[in-house]
């Protein structure tokens, strides 16, 4: 990231072993769409999204029995920190913590009488939980609808607030701020707004965003210019997809603002009429390439080239690279030609060059 850009000042919070907001790093969050009462599926759910990396999974909890899930993952090793998602009944909040949930979901004005919110702060509070509040578009109070017009930006920023000062008055400032819109523009203005409003934390992201390829783009977007702008603390990617692909696209979003976890950083031209190999196919041998022999997270950066006119030069400043011809290529290693490989063979010999720079890395301590 540019050194002039600073994140977002926020009041940090613990969920679980980890913390979010403050100067912490910017957590990538996802939701199970399992049945919750299905304990087999949720865990092998849970265990997929902590092999992509999640580092924060939400689970829904409609009824208090379905929140005995999360003493069940616990006791079958789940370390990811664990958030409960409830609405309107204060019951199921009180299970969930009983049952030992790092973070709640729940809008204290929804939930019934002050005397309910009192007992869920109160739970929150001796186990160190915090507390999320969460205001979509689709749900937006009648009231601030009709004085507004609309789901807002200011209408959606409102609601926000009308949760947070409830828990201000019982003195409880463990809050994360999630306000999300499927309308990008409104997203991005209501985050903006509440950056300057309230010093917690927020959660990012675009609600009822869509499938994977349109989803993607619209979260991108959206958060994206924010987290460009130094506003956001954690992110979901909502996909109607499987939830492994939310957490892959959230870590594309970091690693693209040099925000990320460490992995390959791939530099490939979208071709045209001067480019004689394949490269679509060598690019989508080179990503299961690198998937299955383990080489995604090595911080490198590796430039997949189709012709002569920008490929040497890419490929130059890339760790490694290939820089196509007619049906053939060159390998570059930091600025070197290492020699010229058919088509068949460039991916197994740029491949092969990885894992040797790996274990260089290792030797010298650079990485594990």
């Amino acid at each position: 990231m540019d050194k002039n850009w600073e994140k977002r000042g926020s009041r940090p919070v613990k969920v679980g072993h980890l913390t979010l907001g403050g100067n912490a790093p910017v957590l990538v969050q996802s939701m199970t769409n399992t049945d919750p009462s299905d304990d087999a599926a949720t865990l092998e759910q849970v265990k997929a999204l902590e092999q992509a990396g999640c580092q924060m999974i939400r689970l829904a909890v409609p009824t208090k029995s379905a929140a005995s899930v999360f003493s069940y993952l616990k006791e079958a090793g789940v370390s990811t920190p664990l958030v409960a998602d409830i609405h309107f009944d204060y019951q199921i909040a009180l299970e969930a913590l009983a049952a030992g949930v790092d973070k709640i979901r729940i809008n204290p004005g929804n939930i019934g009488s002050r005397e309910k919110t009192e007992a869920v702060v109160r739970a929150c509070r001796s186990r160190g939980v915090p507390i999320r509040i969460g205001v979509n578009s689709g749900s937006l109070e009648k009231d601030l609808l009709a004085l507004y017009g609309g789901p807002t930006a200011e209408a959606l920023a409102e609601s926000a607030m009308r949760h947070v000062r409830i828990l201000e008055e019982l003195d409880f400032c463990d809050i994360v701020l999630s306000v999300k819109s499927s309308h990008v523009p409104t997203m991005i203005a209501t985050n903006r707004l509440l950056a300057q409003m309230t010093p917690y934390p927020l959660h990012l992201g675009v609600t009822e965003a869509g499938g994977a390829e349109k989803g993607i783009i619209k979260g991108a977007v959206g958060i994206g210019t924010l987290l460009a702008e130094g506003v956001g603390d954690t992110i979901r990617v909502s996909l109607t997809a499987d939830p492994v692909e939310e957490v892959k696209a959230a870590f594309s979003i970091l690693n693209t603002l040099d925000m990320g976890r460490n992995e390959i950083d791939i530099v490939s031209c979208p071709t045209c009429g001067r480019t004689k190999i394949d490269l679509l196919a060598l690019c989508k041998e080179f990503e299961a390439r690198i998937d299955s022999e383990g080489l995604r997270t090595l911080p490198i950066k590796v430039a997949l080239m189709g012709c002569v006119v920008n490929g040497p030069g890419e490929a130059r400043e890339a760790d490694v690279g290939i820089a196509g011809g007619v049906d053939e290529a060159l390998l570059f290693r930091g600025g070197e030609i290492l020699g010229k490989y058919p088509q068949s063979q460039i991916i197994d010999a740029l491949v092969r060059e990885i894992h040797i720079i790996r274990e260089e890395g290792k030797k010298a301590g650079r990485w594990s």
